[in-house]
């Protein structure tokens, strides 16, 4: 049996979880290159997935190591120069591995604190010095030019934070069941259920691409109250996607949402958040931002208010979204009832939205459209996108037809189609 965090799952169930993310969740080819990137907190899944993916046929795997501590270190202690620079050879690497055809499986596992001493615009520097470096590399990822996948595997930290009730090893072993049975990993055969998963996924996105609303609005108890205007020829994504050369993935696991891209310059009214947002290491909490022609003109937060004026000013594109996503409350994460302190897991229990970068996949040929021809289409561009959740139980959304005439799609958070 693994030790440590690894001791609350069997060693059978954690290699069907790493073959999930291998076979579904990048559907890793052979003779395929495989980056792998991971804290060293998680050495003994990123190993595991190392083995699964050679086993899969892998021409190479690089595990991309950090160190959260290092990083914390460096935030703090770094010169200024250096904060506001991402160096060109780490650019380098990231072109070499596209070149290749790399597929990316990213690891995470949350540490609200670890990040707590930083200055939250010292975070915010970096993180816009290295996403404009690696802008390339963040379009061939929203194209699903290249294939990706995020999944999580939890520490003490994190689980005693969602479990602040239970002893240590209690927590661990209740955030292991909720993540395998959020992320449909915890059955026999994760690979097949997976299949079934995102066959559900087809009839809805069916339904709302032919549809071609021209709006959605999104109302609550909460104090939501969202117009969002929609381009023409818009469409939807939900579960599966498949890159340029028609092989299918996984980006997120766990995944519950349809998403598409809103008209940059169509949305309108108040968005009040539900769960707290997780940036750049810190908690944004109790939150709203209000919205006109777009425009995000207003904003306030209880919890992380500089964080999120940050994370607005990132740039002109992030003072818009890129993003809509409707999430049922009937799927097993949503049924868990759990603040997990994670944007991967939290936005997956309910309706979200994207600010920042539109997908070119979220339009019809968008893929093959020049930035200019996207832009006329009404998709937003930034160097970033951050998914905000503002999903109720009391949720409701009408899809709005050419005319005026309105379609309930969702009533109480779940699908009425």
């Amino acid at each position: 049996m693994i030790k440590g965090i690894y001791e609350f799952i069997s060693e059978v169930q954690l290699k069907k979880y790493a073959e999930l993310a291998v076979r579904a969740g990048v559907n890793l080819q052979k003779n395929q290159l495989l980056i792998i990137h991971s804290d060293i907190q998680n050495a003994t899944f990123a190993r595991l997935i190392q083995t699964v993916a050679y086993e899969a046929g892998a021409s190479n795997v690089f595990i991309d190591w950090t160190d959260e501590q290092s990083t914390k270190e460096f935030y703090l202690n770094a010169a200024d120069s250096v904060i506001d620079h991402f160096p060109d050879w780490q650019a380098a690497r990231f072109k070499e591995w596209d070149d290749a055809g790399a597929a990316y499986t990213h690891i995470i596992s949350e540490n609200l604190d670890v990040f707590k001493e930083v200055s939250p615009e010292r975070i915010s520097r970096f993180q816009k010095a290295s996403r404009t470096k690696l802008e390339g590399y963040y379009a061939k990822i929203m194209s699903h030019e290249v294939r990706w996948c995020l999944l999580a595997v939890p520490n003490v930290v994190w689980a005693t934070k969602v479990f602040p009730n239970l002893s240590k090893e209690e927590a661990l072993q209740s955030l292991w069941k909720l993540i395998l049975k959020g992320s449909r990993a915890d059955g026999k055969n994760p690979i097949k259920d997976w299949e079934s998963h995102n066959k559900a996924f087809q009839s809805r996105k069916k339904i709302l691409n032919e549809s071609q609303f021209e709006a959605l609005h999104f109302r609550n108890s909460r104090g939501t109250d969202l117009l969002v205007g929609l381009p023409k020829n818009h469409l939807y994504i939900g579960g599966g996607v498949i890159d340029k050369n028609g092989i299918p993935f996984f980006p997120n696991i766990p995944t519950e949402e349809i998403f598409t891209a809103p008209h940059k310059n169509k949305v309108n009214g108040k968005l009040v958040g539900t769960k707290p947002l997780i940036y750049g290491g810190s908690v944004i909490d109790e939150f709203y931002l209000i919205f006109k022609d777009g425009r995000i003109t207003d904003y306030y937060a209880a919890k992380g208010q500089e964080m999120l004026q940050n994370l607005i000013e990132t740039d002109e594109g992030s003072h818009y979204l890129g993003e809509i996503a409707l999430v049922c409350n009937k799927s097993p994460l949503a049924q868990a009832d759990t603040l997990f302190y994670n944007t991967l897991f939290d936005e997956n229990t309910s309706c979200h939205i994207g600010i920042g970068n539109a997908s070119p996949s979220n339009i019809q040929n968008g893929i093959d459209q020049s930035e200019e021809e996207l832009k006329a289409a009404g998709l937003n561009a930034s160097l970033l996108l951050v998914n905000v959740t503002f999903g109720t139980e009391d949720m409701k959304v009408v899809g709005i037809e050419e005319g005026g005439t309105e379609v309930l799609l969702m009533k109480d958070g779940d699908f009425q189609f």
